[in-house]
């Protein structure tokens, strides 16, 4: 069911379809009809839920969980400070992202946000590379959400264990965000307290009551650097905060399900990116300064070393409980993963942008949630996960371009910002920087250039493919991309609106001075 406008049944581009918000500002459906759209879901969504939604999609305990051993056998513990870098880069991205979604608080984020700023065949590449980013993040939550899953029964974690948890995860989050907005958002503030509990309140036990070492150890690089520059091995380390903090963006995929989203959903991407922060400096912070065998982690000598620093501090039934929380924090991840999955696709099939449009585009009639796509947001990670069954050495393959084509997507609205502000957009959204918008714009791009190039990296085992394969795997999308959008043409057959940042400040301006 598309709901979108034409410019017949609209001809001024504004509606009034039910007063203001205090402060003189449009209220939601005014918003949304002033954007072109009618009112397709439930407003159930509280601002504190949103938030929970960003920060359990951002998880900073499966984050340092998967990472730290990486982090710390490739620059030691002062990789700790690229949480720190990376959280700064990030809130200026996010910034930029607050900017926007206030004046364009519609469901599906990215792609909608670059289309309006600049067009849709621009859009509809930021939403491809975007699309194939988070359906690969899906699978590599369940993946390694099943080693946890086995740990809690005892299972021993074979192919086929793992296949069998991951696709029970899937079909769980599924299920979940099946019976509505409400039960996700239920769901997602269980996941955050689950993730308080397990990074902070953990951090904070392992730092009070189990360190083992001095404060000092996170200027210490422990022989990383052998001989030479500390400088190219700190940068190899950077991996230990550029994947985490991206997952902010969420908060505005479910715009249309937020009361009053223009104000709230800019509030919450900054407190998941502060929060995120703070949360993954504990989490990492207390696992280090616990370690047992430090010296041996930062050698490369231990693989999983998290395990046996709980097992050592908890004991058996508090590493027990700790994975307990664990799993909630994972199934709360790929919900919100497949949420936000669910309404890119949806926005993208709303203006009929891709193949299967109209039923992709259905929301059902109780629920008011997106079906269709929360099963293809379903599906296609579990596909993935079967043929990583088949051939398990596939998953670094399928994975490893998903972060740098996250970033990619980001920048590309980032981008599309900054050229509108030089054509002289003033956003009107009632959350703004104003003057200091061109140069946080500015700032953020030029972090975010600088985050690619880190994530395009090459390895050093001499192996091409190996050492290549972030490059090679956005490659592979990119190229694929192109091939359907200049051999389908779907931005033919959508009448959506497109490059009009400036015409609908103007239109939000003229909105609210009549009221």
């Amino acid at each position: 069911m598309s709901d979108h406008l034409s410019d017949a049944q609209n001809p001024s581009g504004v509606h009034n379809s039910g007063g203001r918000q205090a402060g003189g500002h449009l209220s939601d459906s005014d918003h949304l009809a002033v954007l072109g759209y009618g009112d397709s879901f439930e407003r159930s969504m509280s601002p504190w839920a949103n938030f929970a939604l960003g920060f359990t999609y951002l998880s900073p305990l499966v984050g340092v969980y998967s990472l730290l051993a990486v982090a710390l056998s490739t620059g030691g513990p002062p990789s700790i400070w690229w949480i720190v870098i990376v959280a700064c880069g990030q809130l200026l991205v996010a910034l930029v992202f607050g900017e926007v979604v206030s004046q364009f608080p519609i469901a599906g984020g990215i792609y909608p946000w670059a289309r309006r700023l600049w067009s849709k065949r621009y859009a509809w590449m930021a939403a491809w590379v975007y699309i194939c980013a988070l359906i690969v993040t899906i699978t590599s939550v369940a993946e390694f959400g099943a080693g946890f899953l086995a740990s809690l029964f005892g299972l021993e974690l074979s192919r086929n264990t793992t296949l069998v948890l991951a696709l029970t995860l899937l079909v769980l989050a599924l299920a979940i965000n099946f019976s509505g907005t409400k039960w996700l958002a239920r769901i997602a503030r269980i996941g955050l307290f689950a993730e308080l509990i397990g990074v902070i309140g953990l951090g904070l036990f392992l730092l009070i009551f189990e360190r083992k070492h001095s404060f000092s150890i996170f200027f210490d690089t422990m022989g990383t650097a052998d001989d030479g520059s500390y400088l190219p091995v700190f940068l190899g380390a950077a991996v230990a905060g550029l994947f985490l903090f991206y997952g902010f963006e969420a908060c505005g995929d479910v715009a249309e399900e937020v009361s009053n989203p223009a104000r709230g959903i800019p509030k919450a991407m900054l407190m998941t990116i502060f929060v995120g922060a703070i949360s993954a400096l504990f989490s990492f912070g207390g696992y280090v300064l616990a370690a047992p065998n430090l010296e041996e982690i930062v050698a490369g000598e231990v693989a999983d070393p998290i395990p046996a620093i709980l097992a050592g501090s908890l004991g058996d039934v508090g590493a027990k409980i700790f994975l307990v929380v664990a799993v909630l924090a994972f199934i709360s991840c790929v919900l919100s993963l497949q949420a936000a999955a669910s309404r890119l696709i949806f926005s993208f099939a709303r203006d009929g942008m891709m193949p299967g449009h109209k039923w992709l585009s259905k929301v059902t009639d109780g629920t008011k949630i997106p079906h269709n796509a929360l099963i293809v947001a379903c599906t296609a990670p579990a596909l993935i996960c079967v043929l990583i069954w088949f051939n398990d050495g596939i998953l670094v393959a399928v994975t490893s371009f998903a972060i740098l084509g996250i970033y990619l997507a980001f920048q590309m609205v980032v981008l599309g910002a900054l050229r509108q502000r030089v054509k002289g957009w003033k956003p009107a959204g009632p959350w703004s920087l104003g003057g200091w918008g061109i140069v946080v714009n500015i700032a953020a791009l030029a972090y975010g250039i600088f985050a690619m190039i880190l994530l395009s990296l090459p390895g050093d085992s001499g192996s091409f493919f190996a050492d290549w394969i972030v490059l090679i795997g956005l490659v592979v999308v990119l190229v694929a991309g192109f091939i359907y959008l200049f051999t389908a043409r779907p931005d033919r057959k959508s009448d959506a609106p497109e490059g009009d940042a400036i015409a609908v400040a103007e239109a939000i301006r003229a909105h609210r001075a009549k009221q």
